[in-house]
């Protein structure tokens, strides 16, 4: 067993995988999502994932690039029962963002995020309202990260650039 990890110890250099936060909080993605200010998002949806992001870029400074996010949500009905009424639904949060250079205004990120959740629709309408809230502060979360993540991605890239 010993002998296995070290040799994937070994081997995993060789083939150019590398951390995505490489140098931790002082690396060069770290600096980079530090520099990243989140614009205002409409909604409750938009209150959700403004403040995920930021929990997540702790950003500090002087801001280089803005994050403008605009938001779809929807719940749409899937399974009727006899008497016509909804048994579950679907929450449908998606995002398009996209990451402004302010020095230049150029546009260097557009693209989108998303996710979805069933709930199902019970008797009592306090427990599907509360169920449908709680579908959104998790969907907002998994945007979030996701925007996160692609930002990285795109900070790793352009460090990485001669």
């Amino acid at each position: 067993m010993k002998r296995a990890v070290l040799l994937l110890a070994l081997a995993l250099p060789a083939c150019g995988l590398q951390p995505l936060y490489a140098g931790g909080g002082s690396g060069a993605v770290a600096n980079a999502l530090a520099g990243v200010e989140v614009a205002p998002i409409e909604g409750r949806g938009g209150w959700l994932v403004a403040n995920a992001l930021r929990d997540r870029l702790a950003a500090g400074g002087t801001p280089r690039y803005r994050l403008d996010i605009r938001l779809d949500d929807k719940i749409t009905g899937l399974g009727v029962r006899r008497d016509d009424s909804v048994a579950r639904e679907r929450r449908t949060l998606r995002a398009r963002y996209r990451l402004v250079d302010l020095a230049t205004s150029a546009v260097l990120i557009d693209t989108t995020a998303g996710s979805d959740a069933g709930i199902d629709v019970v008797g009592s309408e306090y427990a599907t309202i509360a169920a449908e809230n709680t579908a959104l502060e998790r969907l907002s979360v998994i945007v979030a990260d996701q925007i996160i993540g692609r930002v990285a991605v795109y900070a790793r890239e352009q460090t990485a650039r001669p």
